[in-house]
């Protein structure tokens, strides 16, 4: 699966004023006002949201803004990014599960000779160069695994789930610990486009 490191806007003043109305220093101080790293992320990106209305910058804005005080976890990496791709598939839990671990299925779904082993322990990679370890396997429910694709940063962890949406299967993947807003929405496309064939592959004859 290749992942093309490019943000959807530029991480800049301009872009962030353009769209919310005030550049990331200004918002940087709004927030210091407020105690904003003690406020917390959930309750300063839904404040952006309210005053810009805008759906791309406020975790961005957060994000950069933990950047701006160096903020880091225990493993001396920021908290990041986390997206989360969904994709509603007109066919049961169980085929959808099946179709994602077999070979060929998945080769088709991953794209550039994406293979995996999928058992804890088991490693998925592609010719793209993307690689991962499974950390846990619960058929028909859900697959953790580490991440890393060419110009990441740093690895991250993703987590796909299969859950019953009567009769259908809703499929839900969380990529988490992005350490860029350019991986972020490289991945989301990238993601996005393998579940869109995923659907077609699943829902094909039916």
């Amino acid at each position: 699966m290749k992942v093309v490191n490019k943000s959807d806007f530029p991480v800049t003043d301009a872009a962030c004023k353009k769209a919310t109305g005030k550049t990331l220093k200004q918002w940087f101080k709004a927030l210091d006002d407020q105690d904003g790293l003690k406020k917390g992320r959930r309750a300063c990106t839904q404040q952006i949201y309210a005053e810009s209305a805008d759906p791309w910058w406020p975790t961005t804005i957060y994000v950069e803004y933990e950047a701006h005080h160096g903020v880091k976890k225990k493993d001396g990496l920021a908290e990041g990014y986390t997206i989360c791709v969904t994709k509603s598939i007109g066919s049961p839990v169980d085929h959808v599960y099946r179709i994602w671990t077999s070979s060929a299925g998945f080769a088709e779904i991953f794209g550039d000779g994406g293979k995996q082993a999928v058992k804890e322990g088991g490693t998925i990679s592609c010719q793209a160069g993307c690689k991962g370890s499974f950390t846990r396997v619960r058929p028909n429910k859900d697959l953790r695994f580490t991440w890393e694709h060419p110009g990441c940063t740093a690895p991250m962890q993703v987590d796909v789930q299969f859950q019953d949406a009567k009769g259908k299967c809703l499929m839900n993947v969380m990529t988490s610990r992005i350490q860029s807003r350019e991986e972020s929405d490289g991945l989301r496309n990238s993601w996005t486009e393998a579940l869109n064939r995923l659907k077609a592959l699943c829902e094909k004859g039916r």
